[in-house]
């Protein structure tokens, strides 16, 4: 009977460990599947979105607000489709502008959001028509070096 006692507490206490071990790891991998917050989506339209991922954060000011859902291209246009959720906590202007920015130098893109003057909200399942795509600095270095080379040599200063 005691050993059965002492079992017993050994596999509840081992259980709440793995239980604990599980929740961190969904906080950490910042998965939205369990305890998902509550919100409203909105889709946002870019030519580029760089570096950008599912599950990454969306900003206003630096606070996070909300969290990419799914980015795909549309085939007609050509350009991406980012769908993102915004928490119903924060309401926004339907004039308000989203870009694609970068944490640091090399960090994390992210979609951060300017909020505009407009009377109107944003509401579930609206389309932003205000979008500035991410800055690729990739691009940017060969647009520099590709236009130095076309202005070609510089005579010499006497």
């Amino acid at each position: 009977m005691k050993r059965t006692t002492i079992d017993l507490w050994v596999g509840l206490f081992v259980t709440g460990g793995l239980i604990a071990l599980l929740v961190l790891a969904l906080k950490v991998g910042n998965a939205t599947t369990v305890g998902a917050s509550e919100g409203y989506r909105v889709t946002a339209e870019f030519d580029n979105i760089g570096g950008l991922k599912p599950r990454a954060p969306v900003k206003s000011n630096g606070v996070v607000i909300g969290r990419v859902e799914a980015i795909a291209l549309d085939r007609k246009k050509y350009v991406a489709v980012v769908t993102f959720r915004i928490d119903k906590a924060y309401q926004f202007p339907a004039d308000t502008t989203a870009s694609i920015l970068t944490s640091g130098l090399l960090g994390e893109q992210y979609v951060g959001l300017d909020a505009g003057g407009d009377d109107v909200m944003l509401k579930d399942g609206d389309r932003m028509k205000l979008t500035q795509s991410a800055m690729v600095l990739e691009r940017m270095i060969s647009r520099f070096l590709y236009g130095k080379a076309a202005e070609g040599p510089q005579p010499a200063d006497k």
